[in-house]
C-alpha cells in the first residue's frame, strides 16, 4: 500500500472522533472568514469600478465643446455600463464645470446629475490650489456607490464608496451645456 494512503485509512478507521470535533469547532470560524472575505472582495471590486466610472465620466465629458441634453444623459448613463454586473441603482453620478475667476475663486458654471442632485450654478467649490489657475475651467466628475454587504460579516452597515476627479477641457477653453448656460458666451 502506498505511504500516502495510510493517513487516510487511519483517519477513516479512527473511532476517537478528535478530528471531527476539531473540525466542528473550526468550521464556524472558517465560514465567517470566508463570508467576510467574500463581502470585502465585492466591496473592493465595486470600488475599482467606481474609480473607472469616475475617470470615464471625466474623460468623455472633457472631449466635448458643446453638450446637448441627450449627450449628457448618455454620458451619465455610461457609468451604469461600467458598473455591470453590479446594480446601478445605488450609484450617484455628478459632472460639473467649475469656473475659476481671475482672483482664484471657483464656482459651478453648470452641473448635471444621475440619481442625485446636481450642484447649484454659482455655488462655491473648493479646488486644489495646484489646479486653481486664474481664468480657467475644470470638469469635476463625482461618482459614489452605496455598497450593502450580502452577508454582513465584513460590515453590517452600508458603505459609501466614492471618487472624484478634476480634468481640463481638451478641445476648447470650456465645455458649453446649453440647457444650463444662461449667457450667450459663458467662456
Amino acid at each position: 500500500m502506498p505511504a500516502r494512503a495510510r493517513p487516510y485509512r487511519r483517519f477513516i478507521a479512527s473511532t476517537r472522533a478528535v478530528a471531527a470535533v476539531e473540525f466542528a469547532i473550526i468550521l464556524p470560524v472558517l465560514m465567517v472568514m470566508f463570508l467576510g472575505t467574500f463581502d470585502a472582495g465585492r466591496a473592493i471590486t465595486i470600488y475599482l469600478k467606481v474609480r473607472t466610472a469616475t475617470y470615464t465620466l471625466a474623460a468623455v465629458t472633457n472631449q466635448y465643446t458643446t453638450i446637448q441634453s441627450s449627450d449628457m444623459q448618455a454620458i451619465l448613463g455610461a457609468t451604469s455600463v461600467i458598473l455591470t454586473p453590479y446594480s446601478s441603482s445605488p450609484v450617484v453620478v455628478t459632472v460639473s464645470q467649475i469656473k475659476i475667476s481671475n482672483n482664484g475663486s471657483a464656482t459651478v458654471n453648470w452641473s448635471a446629475s444621475l440619481n442625485g442632485t446636481a450642484r447649484s450654478q454659482g455655488s462655491s467649490v473648493s479646488v486644489p490650489t495646484a489646479l486653481a489657475s486664474p481664468n480657467s475651467y475644470l470638469i469635476f466628475a463625482e461618482v459614489s456607490y452605496t455598497y450593502t454587504p450580502m452577508f454582513g460579516y465584513f460590515t453590517k452597515a452600508p458603505i459609501t464608496l466614492s471618487d472624484n476627479l478634476y480634468v481640463t477641457p481638451r478641445t476648447s477653453l470650456c465645455v458649453l451645456y446649453p440647457p444650463q448656460n444662461i449667457t450667450a458666451s459663458p467662456c
